[in-house]
């Protein structure tokens, strides 16, 4: 069965703080028993390389 979980955003902005960006996905409890770690696009995550915000951070699966 496949349940629903959130993905909590590791980025930072500019001031260190982090973004407390999210995103919703499933997966199959049964199967995949570790948690789930995927790189997607924060838009509020500073870049220092640019200087600016926005840039692919690693998400990591949290309490929904």
């Amino acid at each position: 069965m496949r349940e629903k979980i959130k993905m909590n955003s590791t980025g930072t902005t500019k001031d260190g703080k982090k973004t407390g960006t999210f995103r919703t996905t499933t997966k199959n409890k049964r199967t995949t028993t570790e948690k789930l770690k995927m790189k997607y696009f924060d838009p509020r995550a500073y870049n220092p390389a640019t200087g600016k915000n926005g840039m692919h951070v690693l998400f990591e699966e949290g309490k929904i």
